[in-house]
């Protein structure tokens, strides 16, 4: 299970963008990946399908596995691991919330 969610702001732990901080546009939970706006930006080329419509070669970002990125607490402003709170809601209910190791934040 991921632990990132979609508009949380997160940073490149790995890779060819380590260190890079970008906001998550897109989740991909049955591979564990996740799209991250503005980085692991690859060029494919693509073919022209209809008359009139151009071909050339098209920059767009790449799914990177979600093990290779962290979250940056909105609080601290540092890398995180995340943890859990279950708190108990009305009528017995459970919630559980996310929050920063390291400032002991509620995220979400």
């Amino acid at each position: 299970m991921s632990r990132v969610k979609m508009g949380d702001e997160v940073v490149v732990i790995s890779g060819k963008d380590r260190g890079k901080v970008g906001k998550v546009i897109e989740r991909i939970p049955e591979e564990d990946k996740v799209v991250i706006q503005g980085l692991n930006i690859t060029k494919r080329h693509v073919r022209a399908q209809k008359r009139g419509q151009e071909s050339g070669i098209v920059e767009r970002e790449a799914p990177l596995p979600a093990c290779k990125v962290m979250l940056v607490c909105p609080r601290c402003g540092k890398r995180t691991r995340i943890g859990t709170k279950i708190t108990l809601l009305e009528e017995g209910e459970k919630e559980k919330l996310r929050t920063c190791k390291k400032c002991g934040e509620v995220i979400d």
